[in-house]
């Protein structure tokens, strides 16, 4: 849990870095945390609000990579959420009430379970043979 963690962090980080420098913004925690930041009315938030969707298929495949299991998929996304409502809330001294930081991240949680499990049940979908031929000579 821990390295999921610290790897949604990361690659949260990386996101934003990588589209602040390509858009001219200016880097700030409060980008990771603020849940003001959240918002379409400027390029800054909207480069925010693309992080977070391409952090979301970055999630799916760290879920793929380390808990490599389809029904674990839900409650490893909602416990990095949660932990990340946590930090948030600490964050900001306050309870995120905003509408675009929740439909944000119900977005995000969705999008990582969903392309995770997807990911998931492939992997585990391709370690069953399903041939009909029987395979020992009786």
């Amino acid at each position: 849990m821990i390295t999921l963690q610290c790897m949604y962090y990361v690659g949260l980080g990386f996101w934003i870095c990588f589209l602040d420098i390509v858009t001219g913004q200016v880097l700030s925690l409060d980008q990771l945390f603020a849940y003001e930041a959240v918002h379409i009315k400027d390029m800054r938030g909207r480069c925010v609000i693309g992080s977070y969707i391409i952090n979301s298929l970055f999630a799916s495949l760290l879920l793929w990579y380390f808990v490599q299991r389809t029904k674990q998929c839900l409650d490893f996304t909602c416990t990095v959420h949660l932990f990340h409502l946590i930090g948030c809330w600490i964050y900001n001294s306050a309870f995120p009430h905003t509408l675009s930081w929740w439909l944000l991240n119900t977005a995000c949680v969705t999008v990582t379970c969903v392309c995770g499990e997807f990911l998931c049940i492939r992997t585990e979908m391709k370690a069953i043979p399903l041939s009909l031929s029987p395979k020992a000579d009786l």
